[in-house]
């Protein structure tokens, strides 16, 4: 599920339900404002393989970023702990045959392999990102690409771009950081330090 900047979610079990009902008035949650839609999919789309790649989505919250990947043709699995996250998700996956799971991001639970990892704002707030990131590159294929959306928040919550590279590539042998400091992704202004990490190479 995507992490509201700058906040730390409490130790409970499924404590995003709570959220479900509103977390998609932020612009880059639900992405209905068409041209916060159309800035994530130019952000996106060229990052991924050819179409019917597939693609796990983990902490998906309501699945908006699935959905757009499922309209480009890929071949999604949405995975997040939250019963009510996906509750709204599969409500807006009705037309898409996209797999949603109940789950904990940081040990996904599936058992097979992807050509794409994605995962936004969840590193930052794993109590163990190292352990998570493990996990998560045990889902890659030999060509699979990782790829991290993450920040360093106004709060000075988050990660720095130096950290979230370190960590990564204790585990992957490239990671390129792309600045996300455009306002139409987040509809509107923002002054923390948003980022996007590519993984394209094998361990």
């Amino acid at each position: 599920m995507s992490v509201r900047p700058g906040k730390i979610p409490c130790v409970t079990p499924n404590p995003w339900d709570a959220e479900a009902a509103t977390f998609d008035d932020e612009p880059d949650h639900g992405l209905n404002d068409p041209d916060v839609r159309a800035a994530w999919a130019r952000l996106l789309l060229p990052l991924m393989p050819a179409p019917n790649a597939t693609v796990v989505d983990l902490g998906c919250g309501t699945g908006s970023l699935a959905v757009l990947l499922a309209e480009a043709g890929h071949d999604v699995c949405g995975i997040d702990l939250s019963t009510r996250m996906l509750d709204v998700a599969r409500k807006k996956a009705q037309s898409l045959d996209i797999d949603f799971r109940q789950g904990d991001a940081a040990d996904p639970p599936t058992g097979q392999t992807y050509d794409v990892v994605l995962v936004r704002h969840v590193l930052w707030a794993m109590p163990d990102p190292d352990a998570a990131l493990k996990n998560w590159v045990k889902l890659l294929n030999p060509h699979g690409r990782l790829i991290l959306i993450e920040g360093r928040w106004f709060t000075g919550a988050g990660l720095t771009p130096g950290e979230c590279r370190t960590l990564v590539k204790a585990h992957r042998r490239e990671a390129e950081i792309r600045k996300l400091d455009d306002s139409a992704l987040w509809g509107k202004e923002i002054d923390d330090e948003r980022y996007l990490l590519l993984s394209r190479s094998r361990p």
